[in-house]
């Protein structure tokens, strides 16, 4: 009961902490003007990487990315899809995690798929869909996939999720 009472406090811990990262992460990158538009690079989206460690950091990068959308002020389109991203993303990273340079995709692609779809129909940005899936997913690939992995082999070597 009481190691029970501890993995339950520690995954809450977890999830709350990520999720505070998330947000903290995705702040900064809106002072930068790169955390929302038709060009986005969001340095949270590296922490997309974590379910490779733990489950904990499903709702943790769900309810970071809602509260984030939320802060900075997003469409109701965007705060719902955009986190649907998130957790599809999530998911899939965890779903692949026993493989390293594949478990980034499922982000990748969900906000490359999803969030133009946002940019052109509920923020009406002047573009077309190619462009938007072009700019968001290359935006994907240099959070998700260069700060991600550089994150993941520092955590990895650190063993801080043991």
């Amino acid at each position: 009961m009481k190691n029970d009472l501890h993995s339950r406090a520690l995954y809450i811990c977890r999830a709350a902490l990520i999720a505070a990262l998330y947000v903290a992460l995705t702040f900064f990158s809106s002072v930068l003007g790169l955390s929302s538009g038709v060009i986005q690079i969001r340095f949270s989206e590296m922490l997309c990487i974590l379910p490779m460690f733990t489950p904990a950091a499903i709702p943790g990068l769900t309810l970071g990315c809602l509260c984030s959308n939320l802060i900075t002020g997003a469409i109701w389109q965007d705060i719902l899809f955009g986190t649907l991203a998130t957790l599809l993303g999530a998911l899939g990273t965890y779903a692949l995690k026993k493989f390293k340079w594949l478990a980034p995709i499922p982000p990748v692609l969900a906000n490359t798929v999803i969030i133009p779809l946002v940019l052109a129909y509920g923020y009406h940005f002047e573009g077309g869909l190619p462009y938007f899936m072009a700019t968001v997913g290359i935006g994907e690939i240099i959070s998700v996939y260069i700060l991600g992995m550089l994150l993941y082999h520092f955590l990895n070597k650190k063993n801080l999720f043991e």
